[in-house]
Formats: C-alpha cells, sequence, structure tokens
C-alpha cells in the first residue's frame, strides 16, 4: 500500500483560469520546492482573498520598505510540522534554505545579483508593458475586477491602453542590446552547465526562469519574445525538470 501524502508545506498561490502557477513570485518558492523535493500541497486564492485569507491565518502585514505596494501578497507558505506561517518570496526562501538544506539552493552571488538587477532594469518595463494588461485575460471576474481597479489606479489609464503595438514593438527593440548583454552574462559559466553558476541552479535561476514561465502562461507569443536570447533560454530550459508540478 503506497504511503499517504503528507506535506511538509502548504503554498499560498494565485489563481487563475487555467488552474496552474502563473505568478513569477510565487514560481520562484514552487521551483525551490521542486529542486529540493519538498512534499507540498497548494491552495490557489483569487486576488480580492489574498488580504483576508492570510490575516486569517495571523500574518502581519508586507515591511513598508519591501518592494511590493500590497499588504498582503502570495507565496505565503505554512511550514506544517512547526505551523508556521511566512509570507514574502525572501523570507520563505530563507526558510526553506535553513530547513530542508539538502539540494543547496545558493541565495545569493555577486553574478547573480549583477543578473537579477540587469534582467529587471533593462528588460523589465518591456516585460511588464507585454505581460500585465493581458494578465487580466486568465482571471476570473472577480479577480479581473480587483486587478483592473488597483492597477489602473496606479496607472491613471485602462489597461488596454497599454496594448499599444507601437509602443510595446519600441520597448522591446529599446530593451533588445542590453538583455542580449544580460543573456551573456548569464552564460559566463555555460562550460560548467546552463545555469548562472554553472552545473546547479540558484535562486537568479528560479527568478528568471520564473518571469518567463509567467509570460509563457500568459500569452505564448510573449514569451517566445526570449527565445531569441540564449542565456535567459539556456536557464529556462536546464529548469525545466523542476517545473512538472505546476497545481
Amino acid at each position: 500500500m503506497a504511503a499517504q501524502f503528507e506535506p511538509q508545506i502548504v503554498l499560498y498561490d494565485l489563481a487563475c483560469t487555467k488552474n496552474i502557477c502563473f505568478s513569477p513570485v510565487v514560481w520562484r518558492i514552487r521551483l525551490m520546492l521542486n529542486y529540493k523535493q519538498i512534499p507540498y500541497m497548494t491552495i490557489f486564492l483569487e486576488f480580492p482573498d489574498i488580504e483576508p485569507t492570510l490575516k486569517g491565518l495571523g500574518l502581519g502585514p508586507s515591511d513598508p520598505a519591501s518592494a511590493t505596494n500590497f499588504k498582503y501578497t502570495v507565496p505565503a507558505i505554512q511550514h506544517v510540522p512547526s505551523n508556521t506561517y511566512m509570507m514574502d518570496s525572501g523570507p520563505i526562501a530563507q526558510f526553506l534554505e535553513s530547513n530542508f538544506p539538502e539540494r543547496p539552493v545558493p541565495l545569493t552571488s555577486e553574478l547573480g545579483r549583477e543578473i537579477e538587477a540587469k534582467a529587471r532594469g533593462l528588460g523589465g518595463k518591456a516585460f511588464q508593458l507585454s505581460v500585465m494588461p493581458r494578465e487580466i485575460g486568465i482571471l476570473s471576474p472577480r479577480s479581473q475586477e480587483y486587478f483592473r481597479r488597483t492597477r489602473e489606479a496606479g496607472l491613471g489609464f485602462p489597461l488596454e491602453k497599454l496594448l499599444d503595438s507601437d509602443k510595446e514593438e519600441q520597448a522591446w527593440a529599446t530593451a533588445s542590446d542590453g538583455m542580449h548583454a544580460v543573456s551573456e552574462l548569464m552564460g559566463t559559466n555555460k562550460a560548467e552547465g546552463p545555469f548562472v553558476l554553472g552545473a546547479k541552479p540558484s535562486i537568479t535561476d528560479f527568478f528568471i526562469t520564473g518571469s518567463l514561465q509567467s509570460a509563457r502562461t500568459v500569452d505564448e507569443t510573449v514569451f517566445q519574445r526570449f527565445a531569441k536570447y540564449p542565456g535567459y533560454m539556456a536557464i529556462y530550459e536546464g529548469c525545466l525538470p523542476y517545473m512538472e508540478k505546476k497545481d
């Protein structure tokens, strides 16, 4: 008789109509769980249910100094053996690395920090311009209303206004040279393996892969924009074995 599945971690993820993970920040943690082979189960939350659910678990709001503009976000986890709850990908990654040290995942490196900063700075605007207005297409009606209301409050105009093909093409064209340079940087240790540090993945690889998989889930054509950059694709393809569990 097969042993009963006993999750060590409950992962709170963002719901979409495809019933799979699509959030880039949640993917970072999901990739880490999959790579470390930590047994876990997923609870998907609609956008408007994130804050009340996490409050109900006793979690406090995000640190005002954090990068997010929202008080409550996913990923969040419950560590089942200790009944510990936490939120935000940074603290969660540190917790997983401390409590599940087998198959270690480097959480920082000089090369990784440089790649992450340049990837955000050089390709981040084009990525957001293409992904954010299309994201609404894979959300439930309740989440669509929340997403539109909160994002348009910051933008000051309808999401659809971002879908100007000329502006989108210009954003990717502007980012192209920089993304080629970052792609080359990602291949610094390609003689040892497909990942940033060589043979084994680090959190930077999960950052890159999570972003690409988010784009792919939202719209395949956005993902294909990355296909011309060998460094991005080598990392993504290297992480494919750790992306089988998406739900």
